[in-house]
């Protein structure tokens, strides 16, 4: 699969098939994605994978953290920022909405809204889950080369035929999973990402979001 195939066709997926995913395949994944830019060689990354009792134990601990404080934990680095202004915040909308157009889910039906937003908890049923750690005291600009490591292993998942959901969901109980890991004082839980193979079968699987045009973010000069 070439790279611009790759681009096109990983998207996030949100229903996992239960097959294992073998450690030597993540292993795989991410012996290629360290090859990720990474502005002075700093690699400012550190990953947490995780499997059977182990995976369950991460699901139970959200499940508990959230049901004690559902405002969670996502302190000074909220997923989103306050009042979303446009364009950006009716392409969130919009996409939330398509996808529970595809999941039946109607507007009216907080419930299942709320249901289906709790499966980010469970990591869709994907068999892996990863965590991505980086240390506070880094600036923006490594921020910005934690996302390119992790979209170097989305991509190069997807060339392995492995799907991906990358879950910032997971910032909202990050204090609890610091502590669960042990992690030094230091360091914090950025996000999570699924990994596992797809069910092709499930509606929500086909959804694909709209992206703006090059003429709407590109301008081009001297050419």
């Amino acid at each position: 699969m070439d790279v611009d195939t790759a681009l096109k066709t990983r998207i996030s997926t949100r229903v996992f098939r239960p097959d294992p995913l073998p450690e030597n395949v993540v292993r795989e994944i991410l012996d290629v994605a360290r090859w990720a830019p990474s502005g002075g060689n700093v690699q400012p990354w550190k990953v947490i994978a995780v499997s059977g009792a182990e995976r369950q134990a991460v699901i139970d601990l959200a499940q508990t953290t959230l049901a004690a404080n559902p405002r969670g934990e996502e302190g000074d680095r909220p997923i989103y920022p306050a009042d979303l202004w446009e364009p950006h915040r009716s392409w969130r909308f919009k996409v939330g909405e398509d996808m529970y157009a595809l999941l039946g889910i109607p507007r009216e039906d907080k419930a299942a809204r709320f249901g289906h937003l709790a499966r980010n908890f469970r990591f869709f049923d994907a068999p892996v889950g990863l965590f991505f750690v980086i240390d506070r005291r880094m600036g923006h600009g490594q921020w910005a080369h934690l996302g390119m490591f992790m979209q170097s292993i989305a991509l190069a998942a997807e060339a392995r035929g492995v799907a991906s959901c990358m879950q910032e969901a997971w910032g909202r109980v990050r204090e609890t999973l610091a502590k669960h890991f042990a992690l030094p004082e230091t360091e914090m839980i950025y996000c999570g990402m699924a990994l596992g193979y797809a069910d092709t079968d499930a509606k929500v699987n086909s959804l694909r979001s709209d992206r703006a045009s090059v003429d709407e973010f590109a301008t081009f000069k001297g050419f």
